[in-house]
């Protein structure tokens, strides 16, 4: 068998923490700010978890299980 190869764009927009935790950036921070509350942004910035349902599908593309 063939080596497994990382998916890169997936490498690109995720990262695992040391928990085994991947995560994602947050979308809908690139244009149309003027509409968008303070708050709201500022939330964009923060990394969020990959859903559940996503986990075993994005792990496979990292290399991962």
């Amino acid at each position: 068998m063939p080596k497994m190869k990382t998916h890169r764009g997936t490498a690109k927009r995720t990262r695992v923490t040391g928990s085994g935790k991947i995560m994602r950036n947050k979308a809908f921070k690139s244009h149309i700010l003027t509409k968008k509350s303070q708050k709201r942004k500022r939330n964009f910035r923060k990394p969020a978890e990959v859903a559940k349902s996503d986990q075993k599908v994005i792990a496979r593309q990292l290399g991962r299980r």
